[in-house]
């Protein structure tokens, strides 16, 4: 988690927090039926499988001691699995995370043991009337079966780094760039590029220099991409394969400014022969210029940012 931007952190905290609200209560009210009958393994298995009907998108209760020892079968939508009983629990992810005095504690995801998937454990505590902790009721959840309680996260519109291979990194001064075919036509290629994203439809692009291709993405079949190999690029009757369409009112980058980004990929491929650009990708909807150096260091810019920084920064840089 702390690798991730903070405000995709404060999405996923959102999102646990619903996702508790509708657990607690039922888990704190399946302790509380628990208390009397936590001694006698059979009664015990009996409360708990009552309790699954209750408790909204569980895939199995299990009930702990003190020592994380699982001191019952597991419970499912199949039926008791005796076989559980005995179980040793203390090294499993949500077990290693300071357990609640009080109260529901909802695990980070982890992958599970057995289903190797994506998954969610509740752990509830147990206590009796005096307040002693008999153990924890735990129940675990598949990511797949939860409910979206929150709209999809969205992109930052941020300048973003990140560090490439270091076996790369540490031998750029031992290469150079050797011109493609595709620098070699390049004002051909960055001319079919532009046509396909202002009148075609092409709202994501991928243009990858020293390996003479380009990916794209069309907004009338936008699940799948398409590959332009050099022949494609430099022949401007490929544009002919791809039907007119109006430039969308919602891009964030204006169609004016699509020529602009291109140039300024490439002012970035010549700069220098030692650190130059690779692969350069624009995608309309998001605003965001990807770069990838020879370095392979990658950036990830609003456009606008882009533009203003231009090539001067990126030569001092």
């Amino acid at each position: 988690m702390k690798h991730l931007h903070e405000t995709l952190q404060e999405s996923i905290a959102l999102q646990r927090t619903e996702l508790l609200e509708v657990m607690q209560t039922p888990l704190q009210q399946l302790a509380a039926r628990c208390i009397p009958v936590w001694a006698d393994r059979e009664k015990l298995d009996q409360a708990l499988s009552a309790g699954l009907k209750t408790l909204p998108y569980g895939r199995a209760l299990y009930a702990l001691d003190t020592n994380a020892i699982q001191i019952s079968s597991n419970v499912g939508a199949d039926g008791l699995m005796p076989a559980s009983c005995g179980r040793n629990r203390s090294t499993r992810p949500y077990m290693a995370e300071v357990l609640p005095i009080t109260g529901t504690l909802l695990s980070e995801a982890y992958i599970s043991l057995i289903g190797r998937r994506p998954s969610l454990t509740a752990v509830q505590v147990v206590r009796d009337g005096s307040g002693a902790v008999l153990g924890f009721i735990g129940t675990d959840f598949d990511l797949r079966d939860l409910p979206l309680t929150r709209k999809l996260y969205d992109e930052p519109v941020v300048w973003r780094q990140i560090k490439g291979d270091p076996s790369i990194r540490s031998t750029v001064y031992h290469q150079n760039r050797v011109e493609s075919a595709l620098d070699q036509q390049l004002d051909t290629v960055l001319g079919v590029i532009e046509e396909l994203m202002v009148y075609h439809g092409v709202y994501h692009v991928m243009l990858h220099f020293s390996s003479n291709r380009a990916v794209i993405w069309e907004m009338g079949d936008p699940y799948r991409y398409r590959m332009l190999d050099i022949d494609a690029l430099v022949d401007p009757d490929i544009c002919l394969a791809y039907p007119r369409k109006p430039y969308p009112a919602d891009a964030l980058v204006p169609r004016e400014r699509i020529r602009a980004v291109l140039d300024l990929f490439r002012e970035l491929r010549f700069m220098d022969d030692t650190f130059y650009l690779r692969s350069g990708t624009l995608n309309v909807f998001n605003g965001i210029v990807g770069l990838t150096f020879s370095c392979d260091g990658s950036h990830y810019i609003p456009h606008d940012e882009f533009l203003r920084a231009g090539f001067e920064y990126w030569v001092k840089s």
